[in-house]
């Protein structure tokens, strides 16, 4: 397989001297095309923060990261900026979705970013909402609908064009049972659709739908499922 993702003795230290915080400590990460890897840990184990570096929402203290045959250890914010729109896919616990625009236009809104056409926007919107079921909600706002309709929304924010990595954070956190599975469902399938999925949780019973558990602690990953199996 190839490798889509490579971090290599990655830290990330706030503070840095005498009150010191290691958020990352030389963090060492192969992720290949089309894997399903779910990142596991507690409160304050240096998960959001390697999340941050995956996402290219913030670049690492010390150490490289290689994201599609690419450094982006070092890139600028407009950079990393225009590699987030073409590379990733983002899911967030709190949808993040705008509350006077309907489901459509909220998928829509990052295209318009990209500069895709009207016409093209539509159409890769409407395919994205259909593919997550809610192809009979496209003019509702978020307050219409329920949590689990609200995170399928932003879910179909997040693979309108198509990017090769979806990275979800939490998906779940605030979500009932029923709409839970649905998530999970569609974040499968989108794996088995050829995109490499990384879910960010501090739930076992997510992270064990995963092909992939990476356990981290302290800052360090202190287990891994591929080396294991």
């Amino acid at each position: 397989m190839d490798a889509l993702i490579q971090i290599r003795d990655m830290c990330k230290v706030y503070n840095p001297g005498e009150n010191e915080v290691r958020a990352l400590d030389h963090v060492n990460l192969t992720i290949d095309v089309n894997e399903f890897v779910a990142i596991i840990g507690h409160s304050g184990s240096g998960k959001s923060t390697l999340m941050n570096m995956l996402g290219c929402l913030d670049i690492p203290t010390s150490g490289r990261y290689v994201l599609h045959g690419a450094d982006v250890s070092n890139l600028t914010d407009d950079e990393l900026s225009d590699i987030r729109n073409r590379e990733i896919g983002f899911i967030f616990q709190g949808f993040n979705l705008i509350p006077n625009l309907t489901a459509i236009e909220n998928v829509e809104l990052p295209l318009i970013y990209r500069g895709v056409s009207k016409a093209k926007r539509m159409e890769l919107s409407k395919i994205a909402l259909e593919k997550v079921g809610l192809a009979h909600r496209m003019d509702h706002k978020p307050s219409e609908m329920s949590g689990g309709q609200q995170q399928r929304v932003a879910i179909a924010r997040a693979i309108a064009q198509a990017p090769p990595v979806i990275l979800a954070d939490e998906p779940t956190g605030n979500l009932d049972s029923g709409s839970t599975k649905e998530i999970m469902q569609i974040l499968k399938e989108l794996h088995e659709e050829g995109r490499t999925v990384i879910l960010i949780t501090h739930d076992n019973e997510i992270a064990e739908q995963a092909k992939r558990v990476i356990t981290i602690k302290d800052g360090r990953i202190e287990s891994d499922s591929r080396e294991a199996g």
